[in-house]
């Protein structure tokens, strides 16, 4: 472990820039920011922790005072670092949080997009001097201000696989600080990108995330995945939250599978002109399997449905078939049922629901 006893001097190169906000970055920008002991004397980082341990603080001592006997160490961001060029404003400003992760961010990129001044935690003008000098505590975990932090620099965290617990609650802080969830969670954005590769594996958190911050463009992708979700187990606590127009749009998609079920199977095969092998009496039978076989299917119907549950159960009336023209109708009209299914599966339903 190294100790600096001087402050280093930053160079114009690393200086935060004074251009736009000259009162702010003179009164808030450490008079020395702390470095990293020599690459040759630390361990390796693991590149999916998002924090470093590391480094040694410096500290001064004034002729009158004992030389110090004691050192600080200090944990940062691997992103938001003092030396972090992920923007072209310089980190001015340090974010703490709740377990003392240190996030060296700048105060114009943070403040632009803020419509009540990150919760009133930053000044309202740029000319105000901020207080607690450059420090602000914030009460996040740091692992859901490394996922706000990124997302307000339009930057992706997916290097460090964020949990979705964090994810939910790094949107609920981005609603908190007042940044616009419309623009910073909308299709392409790598919040969006994240949230929705969880919706396989958390199809109703994500799905409840998005219904209770109104973020319709994650909802209807995420719906898709609740085909099989069983209603009778949404607990009363994910209802509330979701609120009624989202609540009512899942119980339209489950609602809506089984009538599009019953629309497709209502038509039995095409009879064919009468033979002599097979007249229309004998073709009424199969009209009754298929009615049967339907109202199978449409009895024990869930939203999720296979289709090689249909096409086996229908498949089976072709057993006991003698005629040949009968066995080409009814294996026409299964192809035709089952690209019908695949067809309105999802997108016809989710556009009838979700624009109502």
């Amino acid at each position: 472990m190294q100790f600096v006893q001087e402050p280093p001097e930053l160079s114009e190169e690393f200086a935060p820039s004074a251009r736009t906000c000259p009162e702010y970055t003179k009164a808030f920008v450490p008079s020395q920011i702390p470095t990293p002991p020599p690459s040759d004397t630390e361990t390796s980082p693991d590149p999916t922790t998002p924090f470093q341990d590391s480094f040694t603080a410096a500290q001064t001592s004034t002729p009158e005072s004992d030389p110090p006997d004691e050192t600080s160490l200090t944990t940062v961001s691997r992103t938001f670092r003092p030396d972090s060029r992920i923007h072209t404003y310089y980190p001015d400003l340090v974010l703490l949080s709740s377990d003392s992760i240190h996030f060296y961010i700048s105060y114009n990129v943070l403040y632009s997009l803020s419509s009540n001044a990150f919760n009133g935690l930053l000044p309202m003008s740029q000319n105000q001097p901020i207080r607690d000098a450059a420090v602000i505590n914030v009460p996040e975990h740091s692992d859901v201000l490394n996922v706000v932090l990124h997302t307000v620099y339009g930057v992706s965290c997916s290097q460090y696989a964020p949990a979705f617990e964090s994810l939910s609650a790094a949107v609920g802080a981005l609603d908190k600080y007042g940044y616009s969830l419309s623009q910073l969670v909308a299709p392409s954005t790598p919040l969006y990108t994240l949230l929705l590769s969880h919706a396989p594996l958390y199809p109703i958190e994500v799905y409840t995330l998005a219904s209770r911050h109104d973020i319709f463009d994650l909802a209807v992708p995420t719906s898709a995945h609740l085909l099989s979700f069983s209603l009778p187990s949404l607990s009363e606590d994910a209802a509330t939250r979701m609120g009624p127009k989202y609540l009512k749009r899942l119980f339209f998609l489950h609602l809506g599978r089984t009538d599009a079920l019953k629309r497709v199977l209502l038509s039995p095969p095409h009879p064919h002109p009468p033979t002599s092998n097979c007249s229309f009496d004998n073709q009424k039978g199969l009209t009754r399997a298929w009615a049967l076989a339907s109202a199978y299917l449409v009895w024990d119907a869930r939203p999720d449905m296979s289709v090689s549950m249909i096409e086996s159960t229908l498949s089976s009336l072709g057993k006991n078939l003698q005629c040949d023209t009968c066995e080409d109708g009814l294996q026409a009209r299964i192809k035709n049922v089952v690209g019908q299914w695949c067809v309105v599966k999802v997108s016809l339903i989710l556009h009838a629901i979700f624009h109502t």
